[in-house]
Protein backbone atom coordinates (compact mmCIF):
# COMPACT_ATOMS: atom_id res chain seq x y z
CA UNK A 1 0.00 0.00 0.00
CA UNK A 2 1.15 3.55 -0.71
CA UNK A 3 1.69 5.55 2.41
CA UNK A 4 0.50 9.04 2.79
CA UNK A 5 2.95 11.72 1.80
CA UNK A 6 3.94 14.90 3.52
CA UNK A 7 5.24 17.84 1.54
CA UNK A 8 8.44 17.71 3.49
CA UNK A 9 9.19 14.02 2.86
CA UNK A 10 12.54 13.23 1.40
CA UNK A 11 12.70 13.06 -2.37
CA UNK A 12 9.92 15.52 -2.98
CA UNK A 13 11.21 18.74 -1.42
CA UNK A 14 9.05 21.69 -0.69
CA UNK A 15 6.95 23.76 -2.96
CA UNK A 16 3.52 24.01 -4.55
CA UNK A 17 1.67 21.17 -6.34
CA UNK A 18 -0.60 20.91 -9.31
CA UNK A 19 -3.28 18.34 -10.38
CA UNK A 20 -1.71 16.01 -12.88
CA UNK A 21 -4.52 13.41 -13.13
CA UNK A 22 -6.96 11.10 -11.26
CA UNK A 23 -6.62 7.58 -10.03
CA UNK A 24 -9.09 4.74 -10.65
CA UNK A 25 -11.20 5.89 -7.73
CA UNK A 26 -11.69 9.41 -9.11
CA UNK A 27 -9.36 11.11 -6.65
CA UNK A 28 -7.01 13.88 -7.92
CA UNK A 29 -3.32 13.15 -8.21
CA UNK A 30 -0.95 16.06 -7.58
CA UNK A 31 2.50 16.72 -8.96
CA UNK A 32 5.21 19.20 -7.79
CA UNK A 33 5.54 22.30 -9.87
CA UNK A 34 9.10 22.83 -11.15
CA UNK A 35 10.93 25.71 -9.46
CA UNK A 36 11.52 27.67 -12.65
CA UNK A 37 7.80 27.61 -13.47
CA UNK A 38 6.49 28.51 -10.01
CA UNK A 39 4.95 32.02 -10.30
CA UNK A 40 5.31 34.58 -7.58
CA UNK A 41 2.13 35.46 -5.91
CA UNK A 42 1.13 38.75 -4.41
CA UNK A 43 2.29 39.36 -0.88
CA UNK A 44 -1.28 39.65 0.24
CA UNK A 45 -2.47 36.40 -1.46
CA UNK A 46 -3.98 33.76 0.77
CA UNK A 47 -1.80 30.69 1.31
CA UNK A 48 -3.93 27.72 2.36
CA UNK A 49 -0.87 26.03 3.88
CA UNK A 50 -0.05 29.00 6.12
CA UNK A 51 2.87 30.18 3.93
CA UNK A 52 1.87 33.87 4.01
CA UNK A 53 4.69 36.22 4.79
CA UNK A 54 2.53 38.24 7.09
CA UNK A 55 2.45 35.28 9.50
CA UNK A 56 5.94 33.91 8.90
CA UNK A 57 4.63 30.36 9.23
CA UNK A 58 6.47 27.59 7.35
CA UNK A 59 4.67 24.28 7.85
CA UNK A 60 7.38 22.31 6.13
CA UNK A 61 10.30 23.95 8.14
CA UNK A 62 12.19 24.94 5.05
CA UNK A 63 13.10 28.46 6.27
CA UNK A 64 11.70 29.94 3.11
CA UNK A 65 8.59 31.90 2.47
CA UNK A 66 7.40 30.61 -0.90
CA UNK A 67 5.03 32.54 -2.94
CA UNK A 68 1.65 31.12 -3.78
CA UNK A 69 1.71 29.54 -7.23
CA UNK A 70 -0.24 31.05 -10.02
CA UNK A 71 -1.58 29.11 -13.00
CA UNK A 72 -3.04 30.32 -16.18
CA UNK A 73 -2.61 33.63 -17.91
CA UNK A 74 -4.63 35.75 -15.49
CA UNK A 75 -4.10 35.94 -11.75
CA UNK A 76 -6.62 37.30 -9.38
CA UNK A 77 -4.91 38.99 -6.47
CA UNK A 78 -6.24 38.40 -2.98
CA UNK A 79 -8.54 35.54 -4.31
CA UNK A 80 -9.21 32.32 -2.38
CA UNK A 81 -7.57 29.39 -4.16
CA UNK A 82 -6.92 26.41 -1.96
CA UNK A 83 -4.83 24.70 -4.64
CA UNK A 84 -2.98 27.76 -5.94
CA UNK A 85 -5.02 28.19 -9.15
CA UNK A 86 -7.99 30.04 -10.47
CA UNK A 87 -8.57 27.63 -13.34
CA UNK A 88 -11.87 25.76 -13.66
CA UNK A 89 -11.99 22.22 -12.37
CA UNK A 90 -10.82 19.60 -14.90
CA UNK A 91 -10.67 16.16 -13.22
CA UNK A 92 -9.32 14.34 -16.29
CA UNK A 93 -6.86 17.07 -17.42
CA UNK A 94 -8.38 17.27 -20.88
CA UNK A 95 -7.90 21.05 -21.13
CA UNK A 96 -11.55 21.62 -22.05
CA UNK A 97 -13.57 24.45 -20.59
CA UNK A 98 -17.25 25.16 -20.64
CA UNK A 99 -18.85 28.43 -21.65
CA UNK A 100 -18.72 29.88 -18.16
CA UNK A 101 -14.96 29.49 -17.88
CA UNK A 102 -15.38 26.42 -15.61
CA UNK A 103 -13.15 23.49 -16.48
CA UNK A 104 -14.44 20.35 -14.79
CA UNK A 105 -10.98 18.73 -15.10
CA UNK A 106 -9.08 21.37 -13.06
CA UNK A 107 -7.20 23.11 -15.92
CA UNK A 108 -6.98 26.89 -16.22
CA UNK A 109 -8.74 28.31 -19.24
CA UNK A 110 -6.45 28.57 -22.24
CA UNK A 111 -3.52 27.07 -20.39
CA UNK A 112 -3.55 23.80 -22.34
CA UNK A 113 -2.00 20.67 -20.88
CA UNK A 114 0.40 21.30 -18.01
CA UNK A 115 3.87 19.81 -18.09
CA UNK A 116 4.76 17.19 -15.53
CA UNK A 117 7.78 16.62 -13.48
CA UNK A 118 9.62 13.56 -14.67
CA UNK A 119 8.58 10.49 -12.75
CA UNK A 120 7.43 12.60 -9.77
CA UNK A 121 3.86 12.32 -8.49
CA UNK A 122 2.51 12.53 -5.01
CA UNK A 123 -0.63 12.77 -2.99
CA UNK A 124 -1.56 15.88 -1.15
CA UNK A 125 -0.81 15.81 2.55
CA UNK A 126 -3.24 13.80 4.66
CA UNK A 127 -4.96 12.30 1.50
CA UNK A 128 -6.46 8.91 2.10
CA UNK A 129 -5.00 5.99 0.23
CA UNK A 130 -6.87 3.42 -1.91
CA UNK A 131 -9.52 1.04 -0.56
CA UNK A 132 -8.47 -1.82 1.69
CA UNK A 133 -9.32 -4.49 -0.84
CA UNK A 134 -7.10 -2.89 -3.51
CA UNK A 135 -3.36 -3.41 -3.38
CA UNK A 136 -1.08 -0.84 -5.12
CA UNK A 137 2.69 -1.02 -5.03
CA UNK A 138 4.53 1.84 -3.31
CA UNK A 139 6.29 2.84 -6.45
CA UNK A 140 3.11 2.92 -8.57
CA UNK A 141 2.32 6.21 -10.17
CA UNK A 142 -0.53 7.31 -12.34
CA UNK A 143 0.91 9.14 -15.32
CA UNK A 144 -1.34 11.45 -17.19
CA UNK A 145 -3.15 10.05 -20.18
CA UNK A 146 -1.38 11.70 -23.15
CA UNK A 147 -3.61 10.20 -25.87
CA UNK A 148 -5.34 12.56 -28.28
CA UNK A 149 -9.14 12.76 -28.38
CA UNK A 150 -9.17 10.79 -31.64
CA UNK A 151 -7.20 7.97 -30.03
CA UNK A 152 -9.54 7.81 -27.03
CA UNK A 153 -12.68 7.57 -29.16
CA UNK A 154 -14.28 4.11 -28.72
CA UNK A 155 -14.75 1.93 -31.78
CA UNK A 156 -18.00 2.28 -33.60
CA UNK A 157 -20.84 0.13 -32.29
CA UNK A 158 -19.39 -0.41 -28.80
CA UNK A 159 -21.26 2.45 -27.14
CA UNK A 160 -19.97 5.70 -25.67
CA UNK A 161 -17.97 4.16 -22.81
CA UNK A 162 -14.58 5.18 -21.38
CA UNK A 163 -12.12 2.96 -19.72
CA UNK A 164 -11.96 5.43 -16.82
CA UNK A 165 -15.61 4.61 -15.92
CA UNK A 166 -16.85 1.51 -14.20
CA UNK A 167 -19.97 0.09 -15.79
CA UNK A 168 -21.38 -3.35 -16.53
CA UNK A 169 -22.98 -3.53 -19.90
CA UNK A 170 -25.36 -6.41 -20.57
CA UNK A 171 -25.40 -7.76 -24.03
CA UNK A 172 -28.87 -7.56 -25.56
CA UNK A 173 -30.61 -10.89 -25.47
CA UNK A 174 -33.34 -11.35 -28.06
CA UNK A 175 -34.59 -14.59 -26.42
CA UNK A 176 -35.18 -13.11 -22.96
CA UNK A 177 -38.89 -12.53 -23.58
CA UNK A 178 -39.31 -16.09 -24.83
CA UNK A 179 -37.57 -17.44 -21.76
CA UNK A 180 -39.82 -15.39 -19.49
CA UNK A 181 -42.90 -16.60 -21.35
CA UNK A 182 -41.73 -20.21 -21.07
CA UNK A 183 -41.08 -19.82 -17.35
CA UNK A 184 -44.52 -18.31 -16.87
CA UNK A 185 -46.10 -21.17 -18.86
CA UNK A 186 -44.20 -23.79 -16.87
CA UNK A 187 -45.14 -22.15 -13.60
CA UNK A 188 -48.80 -21.89 -14.58
CA UNK A 189 -48.93 -25.51 -15.71
CA UNK A 190 -47.32 -26.67 -12.48
CA UNK A 191 -49.78 -24.63 -10.46
CA UNK A 192 -52.67 -26.11 -12.43
CA UNK A 193 -51.41 -29.61 -11.79
CA UNK A 194 -51.02 -28.94 -8.09
CA UNK A 195 -54.47 -27.42 -7.96
CA UNK A 196 -55.92 -30.45 -9.76
CA UNK A 197 -54.20 -32.74 -7.28
CA UNK A 198 -55.56 -30.73 -4.37
CA UNK A 199 -59.07 -30.88 -5.80
CA UNK A 200 -58.78 -34.63 -6.38
CA UNK A 201 -57.58 -35.17 -2.82
CA UNK A 202 -60.42 -33.03 -1.52
CA UNK A 203 -62.98 -35.05 -3.51
CA UNK A 204 -61.53 -38.36 -2.32
CA UNK A 205 -61.57 -37.20 1.29
CA UNK A 206 -65.15 -35.96 0.93
CA UNK A 207 -66.21 -39.27 -0.64
CA UNK A 208 -64.57 -41.26 2.14
CA UNK A 209 -66.30 -39.10 4.75
CA UNK A 210 -69.68 -39.64 3.07
CA UNK A 211 -69.11 -43.40 2.83
CA UNK A 212 -68.08 -43.52 6.47
CA UNK A 213 -71.21 -41.61 7.50
CA UNK A 214 -73.42 -43.92 5.41
CA UNK A 215 -71.75 -47.00 6.91
CA UNK A 216 -72.19 -45.68 10.44
CA UNK A 217 -75.81 -44.80 9.75
CA UNK A 218 -76.45 -48.25 8.24
CA UNK A 219 -74.86 -50.06 11.16
CA UNK A 220 -76.80 -47.88 13.58
CA UNK A 221 -80.05 -48.68 11.82
CA UNK A 222 -79.31 -52.42 11.79
CA UNK A 223 -78.39 -52.27 15.46
CA UNK A 224 -81.55 -50.34 16.28
CA UNK A 225 -83.65 -52.79 14.28
CA UNK A 226 -81.88 -55.76 15.87
CA UNK A 227 -80.68 -57.15 12.51
CA UNK A 228 -76.94 -57.17 13.03
CA UNK A 229 -75.39 -60.64 12.60
CA UNK A 230 -74.41 -61.97 16.00
CA UNK A 231 -76.43 -59.24 17.73
CA UNK A 232 -79.81 -59.73 16.09
CA UNK A 233 -82.33 -61.73 17.99
CA UNK A 234 -83.97 -62.86 14.75
CA UNK A 235 -81.58 -65.75 14.32
CA UNK A 236 -82.32 -66.97 17.81
CA UNK A 237 -78.68 -67.72 18.60
CA UNK A 238 -76.69 -67.06 21.70
CA UNK A 239 -75.32 -63.56 22.05
CA UNK A 240 -78.48 -61.82 20.84
CA UNK A 241 -79.30 -58.37 22.06
CA UNK A 242 -82.50 -59.65 23.71
CA UNK A 243 -82.74 -63.28 24.90
CA UNK A 244 -85.23 -65.32 22.88
CA UNK A 245 -87.18 -66.17 25.99
CA UNK A 246 -87.59 -62.45 26.79
CA UNK A 247 -88.83 -61.43 23.35
CA UNK A 248 -92.46 -60.47 22.96
CA UNK A 249 -94.59 -62.51 20.55
CA UNK A 250 -98.20 -62.50 19.46
CA UNK A 251 -99.41 -65.98 18.45
CA UNK A 252 -102.67 -67.15 16.88
CA UNK A 253 -103.42 -70.73 15.88
CA UNK A 254 -105.37 -71.30 12.65
CA UNK A 255 -107.14 -74.58 11.81
CA UNK A 256 -108.02 -75.20 8.18
CA UNK A 257 -111.04 -77.53 8.03
CA UNK A 258 -111.54 -79.30 4.73
CA UNK A 259 -115.30 -79.41 4.41
CA UNK A 260 -115.19 -81.36 1.17
CA UNK A 261 -113.08 -84.13 2.69
CA UNK A 262 -112.30 -85.03 6.22
CA UNK A 263 -109.14 -83.71 7.77
CA UNK A 264 -107.62 -80.55 9.20
CA UNK A 265 -104.41 -78.60 8.80
CA UNK A 266 -102.97 -76.53 11.64
CA UNK A 267 -100.47 -73.67 11.70
CA UNK A 268 -99.29 -71.03 14.17
CA UNK A 269 -99.10 -67.40 12.99
CA UNK A 270 -96.29 -65.73 15.00
CA UNK A 271 -95.54 -62.00 15.18
CA UNK A 272 -92.26 -61.33 17.02
CA UNK A 273 -92.69 -57.66 17.94
CA UNK A 274 -89.16 -57.49 19.36
CA UNK A 275 -87.27 -58.60 16.24
CA UNK A 276 -89.95 -57.49 13.73
CA UNK A 277 -90.14 -60.98 12.23
CA UNK A 278 -93.20 -62.94 11.17
CA UNK A 279 -93.38 -66.73 10.89
CA UNK A 280 -95.88 -69.41 9.97
CA UNK A 281 -95.12 -72.56 11.99
CA UNK A 282 -96.70 -75.64 10.43
CA UNK A 283 -97.83 -78.26 12.97
CA UNK A 284 -98.13 -81.87 11.76
CA UNK A 285 -101.30 -83.71 12.76
CA UNK A 286 -99.12 -86.45 14.32
CA UNK A 287 -97.86 -84.08 17.02
CA UNK A 288 -98.36 -85.83 20.34
CA UNK A 289 -100.44 -83.94 22.90
CA UNK A 290 -101.68 -84.69 26.39
CA UNK A 291 -105.44 -84.81 26.87
CA UNK A 292 -107.31 -83.39 29.85
CA UNK A 293 -107.43 -86.78 31.54
CA UNK A 294 -103.67 -87.23 31.08
CA UNK A 295 -103.89 -89.65 28.17
CA UNK A 296 -101.83 -89.18 25.03
CA UNK A 297 -103.51 -87.92 21.89
CA UNK A 298 -102.60 -86.32 18.58
CA UNK A 299 -103.18 -82.85 17.23
CA UNK A 300 -105.67 -84.01 14.63
CA UNK A 301 -107.71 -86.00 17.16
CA UNK A 302 -107.59 -83.13 19.64
CA UNK A 303 -109.02 -80.71 17.08
CA UNK A 304 -111.90 -83.08 16.36
CA UNK A 305 -112.59 -84.17 19.96
CA UNK A 306 -111.52 -81.31 22.21
CA UNK A 307 -112.34 -78.34 20.01
CA UNK A 308 -110.55 -75.01 19.77
CA UNK A 309 -110.14 -74.25 23.45
CA UNK A 310 -108.88 -77.68 24.48
CA UNK A 311 -106.41 -77.90 21.59
CA UNK A 312 -105.06 -74.44 22.33
CA UNK A 313 -104.34 -75.34 25.92
CA UNK A 314 -102.66 -78.59 24.92
CA UNK A 315 -100.43 -76.79 22.42
CA UNK A 316 -99.42 -74.28 25.09
CA UNK A 317 -98.43 -77.18 27.34
CA UNK A 318 -96.42 -79.06 24.72
CA UNK A 319 -94.72 -76.06 23.09
CA UNK A 320 -94.34 -73.87 26.16
CA UNK A 321 -95.90 -70.88 24.42
CA UNK A 322 -98.93 -68.66 24.93
CA UNK A 323 -101.52 -68.58 22.16
CA UNK A 324 -103.82 -65.53 22.21
CA UNK A 325 -106.60 -66.90 20.02
CA UNK A 326 -107.86 -69.59 17.64
CA UNK A 327 -108.96 -68.89 14.07
CA UNK A 328 -111.07 -71.64 12.53
CA UNK A 329 -110.85 -71.25 8.77
CA UNK A 330 -113.08 -73.57 6.79
CA UNK A 331 -112.21 -74.06 3.11
CA UNK A 332 -115.18 -71.95 1.83
CA UNK A 333 -113.97 -69.02 3.94
CA UNK A 334 -110.44 -69.47 2.62
CA UNK A 335 -111.81 -69.29 -0.92
CA UNK A 336 -113.68 -66.07 -0.12
CA UNK A 337 -110.62 -64.56 1.61
CA UNK A 338 -108.40 -65.13 -1.44
CA UNK A 339 -111.00 -63.51 -3.70
CA UNK A 340 -111.38 -60.54 -1.33
CA UNK A 341 -107.65 -59.76 -1.41
CA UNK A 342 -107.62 -60.01 -5.22
CA UNK A 343 -106.15 -63.50 -5.82
CA UNK A 344 -102.64 -64.53 -4.78
CA UNK A 345 -99.31 -65.26 -6.52
CA UNK A 346 -97.18 -68.19 -5.34
CA UNK A 347 -94.67 -70.70 -6.71
CA UNK A 348 -96.50 -74.00 -7.09
CA UNK A 349 -94.59 -77.29 -6.85
CA UNK A 350 -97.08 -79.62 -8.53
CA UNK A 351 -100.02 -79.80 -10.88
CA UNK A 352 -103.37 -79.97 -9.08
CA UNK A 353 -106.38 -81.48 -10.81
CA UNK A 354 -109.82 -79.97 -10.54
CA UNK A 355 -111.57 -81.79 -7.68
CA UNK A 356 -114.96 -81.23 -9.32
CA UNK A 357 -113.93 -82.96 -12.57
CA UNK A 358 -113.96 -86.74 -12.57
CA UNK A 359 -112.86 -87.14 -16.16
CA UNK A 360 -109.31 -88.26 -16.74
CA UNK A 361 -107.02 -86.39 -19.08
CA UNK A 362 -108.49 -82.98 -18.35
CA UNK A 363 -106.20 -80.00 -17.85
CA UNK A 364 -105.13 -79.42 -14.25
CA UNK A 365 -106.75 -76.67 -12.30
CA UNK A 366 -103.40 -75.45 -10.94
CA UNK A 367 -100.25 -75.65 -13.03
CA UNK A 368 -96.80 -76.17 -11.62
CA UNK A 369 -94.53 -73.12 -12.00
CA UNK A 370 -93.31 -69.87 -10.56
CA UNK A 371 -95.48 -66.82 -9.90
CA UNK A 372 -98.71 -68.65 -10.55
CA UNK A 373 -101.84 -66.60 -9.98
CA UNK A 374 -104.43 -68.51 -7.98
CA UNK A 375 -108.09 -67.67 -7.55
CA UNK A 376 -110.05 -68.65 -4.47
CA UNK A 377 -111.02 -72.08 -5.80
CA UNK A 378 -107.50 -72.77 -7.08
CA UNK A 379 -105.96 -71.70 -3.74
CA UNK A 380 -108.22 -74.09 -1.79
CA UNK A 381 -107.46 -76.96 -4.17
CA UNK A 382 -103.71 -76.36 -3.89
CA UNK A 383 -103.75 -75.96 -0.08
CA UNK A 384 -105.62 -79.25 0.49
CA UNK A 385 -104.03 -81.35 -2.26
CA UNK A 386 -102.01 -84.43 -1.38
CA UNK A 387 -100.81 -86.66 -4.18
CA UNK A 388 -100.60 -90.43 -3.94
CA UNK A 389 -97.53 -91.53 -2.03
CA UNK A 390 -96.87 -88.06 -0.60
CA UNK A 391 -96.42 -87.47 3.10
CA UNK A 392 -98.78 -85.38 5.12
CA UNK A 393 -96.12 -82.70 5.42
CA UNK A 394 -96.19 -82.06 1.65
CA UNK A 395 -99.84 -80.99 1.86
CA UNK A 396 -99.11 -78.99 5.01
CA UNK A 397 -96.36 -77.03 3.26
CA UNK A 398 -98.75 -76.10 0.43
CA UNK A 399 -101.16 -74.76 3.02
CA UNK A 400 -98.33 -72.62 4.39
CA UNK A 401 -97.63 -71.22 0.90
CA UNK A 402 -101.24 -70.18 0.48
CA UNK A 403 -101.34 -68.48 3.89
CA UNK A 404 -98.19 -66.46 3.13
CA UNK A 405 -99.58 -65.49 -0.28
CA UNK A 406 -102.77 -64.24 1.40
CA UNK A 407 -100.77 -62.15 3.88
CA UNK A 408 -98.77 -60.51 1.06
CA UNK A 409 -102.06 -59.37 -0.52
CA UNK A 410 -103.73 -58.38 2.73
CA UNK A 411 -103.89 -54.66 3.55
CA UNK A 412 -101.31 -53.37 6.04
CA UNK A 413 -103.87 -50.90 7.40
CA UNK A 414 -105.59 -52.35 10.49
CA UNK A 415 -108.96 -50.81 9.67
CA UNK A 416 -108.92 -52.13 6.10
CA UNK A 417 -107.80 -55.58 7.26
CA UNK A 418 -110.57 -55.58 9.85
CA UNK A 419 -113.11 -54.75 7.15
CA UNK A 420 -111.87 -57.72 5.10
CA UNK A 421 -112.31 -60.05 8.09
CA UNK A 422 -115.79 -58.70 8.76
CA UNK A 423 -116.74 -59.22 5.13
CA UNK A 424 -116.04 -62.94 5.54
CA UNK A 425 -118.94 -63.09 8.03
CA UNK A 426 -117.16 -65.68 10.14
CA UNK A 427 -118.11 -66.58 13.66
CA UNK A 428 -114.79 -66.48 15.53
CA UNK A 429 -114.02 -68.48 18.62
CA UNK A 430 -113.73 -66.34 21.76
CA UNK A 431 -111.77 -64.42 22.90
CA UNK A 432 -110.72 -63.57 19.31
CA UNK A 433 -112.69 -60.69 17.73
CA UNK A 434 -112.86 -59.27 14.24
CA UNK A 435 -110.85 -56.21 15.29
CA UNK A 436 -108.17 -58.29 16.99
CA UNK A 437 -107.82 -60.63 14.02
CA UNK A 438 -107.81 -57.74 11.53
CA UNK A 439 -105.10 -55.81 13.40
CA UNK A 440 -103.02 -58.96 13.82
CA UNK A 441 -103.23 -59.88 10.13
CA UNK A 442 -102.35 -56.28 9.14
CA UNK A 443 -99.07 -56.46 11.08
CA UNK A 444 -98.19 -59.81 9.53
CA UNK A 445 -99.06 -58.44 6.10
CA UNK A 446 -96.61 -55.58 6.57
CA UNK A 447 -93.84 -58.06 7.49
CA UNK A 448 -94.68 -60.32 4.56
CA UNK A 449 -94.50 -57.44 2.08
CA UNK A 450 -91.13 -56.26 3.44
CA UNK A 451 -89.60 -59.75 3.22
CA UNK A 452 -89.41 -60.27 7.00
CA UNK A 453 -91.63 -63.31 6.92
CA UNK A 454 -90.91 -67.03 6.62
CA UNK A 455 -92.53 -70.43 6.95
CA UNK A 456 -91.13 -73.22 9.17
CA UNK A 457 -92.23 -76.82 9.65
CA UNK A 458 -92.19 -78.29 13.14
CA UNK A 459 -90.51 -81.68 12.74
CA UNK A 460 -91.70 -84.50 14.96
CA UNK A 461 -90.56 -88.07 15.43
CA UNK A 462 -92.50 -91.08 14.25
CA UNK A 463 -94.19 -91.30 17.64
CA UNK A 464 -95.21 -87.62 17.47
CA UNK A 465 -92.79 -86.42 20.10
CA UNK A 466 -90.29 -83.57 19.78
CA UNK A 467 -86.51 -83.90 19.80
CA UNK A 468 -83.89 -81.58 21.27
CA UNK A 469 -83.03 -80.37 17.75
CA UNK A 470 -86.65 -79.47 17.20
CA UNK A 471 -86.77 -77.60 20.47
CA UNK A 472 -83.75 -75.47 19.52
CA UNK A 473 -84.69 -74.66 15.93
CA UNK A 474 -88.40 -73.97 16.22
CA UNK A 475 -89.82 -74.21 19.70
CA UNK A 476 -87.15 -72.15 21.43
CA UNK A 477 -85.99 -69.78 18.66
CA UNK A 478 -89.30 -68.99 16.98
CA UNK A 479 -91.85 -69.62 19.70
CA UNK A 480 -89.62 -68.85 22.67
CA UNK A 481 -90.93 -71.88 24.53
CA UNK A 482 -89.77 -75.23 25.84
CA UNK A 483 -90.91 -78.57 24.46
CA UNK A 484 -92.78 -80.83 26.88
CA UNK A 485 -93.81 -83.87 24.89
CA UNK A 486 -95.68 -86.61 26.74
CA UNK A 487 -93.73 -89.74 27.67
CA UNK A 488 -93.42 -92.31 24.94
CA UNK A 489 -94.74 -95.07 27.26
CA UNK A 490 -98.04 -93.30 27.70
CA UNK A 491 -99.25 -94.17 24.17
CA UNK A 492 -99.76 -97.58 22.56
CA UNK A 493 -96.92 -98.43 20.18
CA UNK A 494 -98.15 -100.08 16.99
CA UNK A 495 -95.84 -101.76 14.47
CA UNK A 496 -97.23 -101.91 10.90
CA UNK A 497 -96.10 -104.35 8.17
CA UNK A 498 -97.49 -103.89 4.67
CA UNK A 499 -98.64 -107.07 2.87
CA UNK A 500 -101.19 -105.42 0.56
CA UNK A 501 -98.80 -104.92 -2.35
CA UNK A 502 -99.56 -101.17 -2.38
CA UNK A 503 -96.69 -99.12 -1.04
CA UNK A 504 -98.80 -96.10 -0.18
CA UNK A 505 -100.94 -98.08 2.26
CA UNK A 506 -98.21 -97.91 4.90
CA UNK A 507 -98.22 -94.12 4.94
CA UNK A 508 -101.99 -93.99 5.05
CA UNK A 509 -102.08 -96.35 7.98
CA UNK A 510 -99.44 -94.30 9.77
CA UNK A 511 -101.50 -91.15 9.48
CA UNK A 512 -104.60 -92.86 10.70
CA UNK A 513 -102.84 -94.37 13.69
CA UNK A 514 -101.13 -91.14 14.66
CA UNK A 515 -104.39 -89.26 14.42
CA UNK A 516 -105.89 -91.94 16.63
CA UNK A 517 -103.35 -91.27 19.34
CA UNK A 518 -101.14 -94.29 18.75
CA UNK A 519 -97.38 -94.39 18.32
CA UNK A 520 -96.48 -95.66 14.85
CA UNK A 521 -93.53 -98.00 14.32
CA UNK A 522 -92.37 -98.93 10.82
CA UNK A 523 -92.51 -102.72 10.32
CA UNK A 524 -91.40 -102.77 6.70
CA UNK A 525 -92.96 -104.66 3.78
CA UNK A 526 -93.82 -108.36 3.73
CA UNK A 527 -92.21 -110.74 1.24
CA UNK A 528 -95.55 -111.43 -0.33
CA UNK A 529 -99.19 -110.45 -0.14
CA UNK A 530 -101.95 -111.95 2.00
CA UNK A 531 -105.69 -111.67 1.78
CA UNK A 532 -106.67 -110.99 5.39
CA UNK A 533 -105.22 -108.45 7.78
CA UNK A 534 -104.12 -109.39 11.29
CA UNK A 535 -103.87 -107.43 14.55
CA UNK A 536 -101.66 -109.27 17.09
CA UNK A 537 -101.05 -108.79 20.81
CA UNK A 538 -98.68 -110.67 23.11
CA UNK A 539 -100.10 -109.88 26.55
CA UNK A 540 -103.68 -110.18 27.61
CA UNK A 541 -103.50 -106.62 28.94
CA UNK A 542 -102.95 -105.40 25.42
CA UNK A 543 -106.05 -107.14 23.93
CA UNK A 544 -108.16 -104.00 24.42
CA UNK A 545 -105.52 -101.87 22.77
CA UNK A 546 -105.37 -104.30 19.82
CA UNK A 547 -109.14 -104.11 19.45
CA UNK A 548 -108.94 -100.31 19.42
CA UNK A 549 -106.20 -100.39 16.77
CA UNK A 550 -108.30 -102.64 14.52
CA UNK A 551 -111.24 -100.29 14.90
CA UNK A 552 -109.07 -97.24 14.06
CA UNK A 553 -107.75 -98.90 10.89
CA UNK A 554 -111.20 -100.05 9.80
CA UNK A 555 -110.38 -103.76 10.14
CA UNK A 556 -112.94 -106.33 11.29
CA UNK A 557 -112.97 -107.41 14.94
CA UNK A 558 -112.09 -110.97 13.90
CA UNK A 559 -108.66 -109.82 12.79
CA UNK A 560 -107.61 -109.37 16.43
CA UNK A 561 -105.72 -112.39 17.75
CA UNK A 562 -102.97 -113.32 20.13
CA UNK A 563 -99.60 -113.86 18.59
CA UNK A 564 -95.99 -112.77 18.20
CA UNK A 565 -95.39 -109.04 18.45
CA UNK A 566 -92.46 -107.09 17.02
CA UNK A 567 -89.79 -105.98 19.45
CA UNK A 568 -90.56 -102.63 21.09
CA UNK A 569 -94.22 -102.68 20.08
CA UNK A 570 -97.37 -103.32 22.08
CA UNK A 571 -99.47 -104.33 19.07
CA UNK A 572 -98.39 -105.58 15.63
CA UNK A 573 -100.46 -105.09 12.47
CA UNK A 574 -100.11 -106.98 9.18
CA UNK A 575 -102.09 -105.23 6.49
CA UNK A 576 -103.75 -107.53 3.99
CA UNK A 577 -105.74 -107.03 0.81
CA UNK A 578 -108.89 -106.41 2.84
CA UNK A 579 -107.45 -103.13 4.16
CA UNK A 580 -109.34 -100.19 2.71
CA UNK A 581 -107.70 -96.86 3.64
CA UNK A 582 -110.74 -94.86 2.60
CA UNK A 583 -112.92 -96.66 5.11
CA UNK A 584 -110.64 -95.88 8.03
Amino acid sequence: MNDRYDAGDAGYGAGPYEVVGYDEYGRPVYGQVPAQQAPQSHQAAYDPYAQQQGYGYDPYATGQQPQAPSYGSVQQPHAYDPYGTQAPYDPYATGTQDATGYDPYGQAAGSGQQPRAAEQTAYIPQQAGPAENTRIQDDTRFPQDTRTPEETEPPAGEGDYHTEQFAFVEEPDGDSEDVIDWLKFTENRTERREEARRRARSRIIALLVVLALVAVAGVGYLWFAGKLPGLSSSDGKAGTATPVTAQKRDVIVVHLHNTGKSGTSTALLVDNTTTKQGTTVLLPNALALTDDDGSTTTLAKSVDDDGASGTRDQLDTVLGTRIQGTWRLDTPYLQNLVELVGNIEIDTNTDVPDPDTKKKGTAPLVHKGQDQTLSGKMAVAYATYRAAGESENAQLERFGQVMQGVLRKMSSDPSSATTTVQTLAQILDPPLTDKDLGGFLAKLADLAKSGDYRTALLPVQSDGTLTARTSDSVVKDILGGTAKSPDAGSSVRVSVQNATGVKDDTEKARVVLLNGGFTFLEGGAASGTQAASKVLYANAADKANATEVAKTLGLPAGSVTKGSVSSGADVSVILGSDYKPSSS
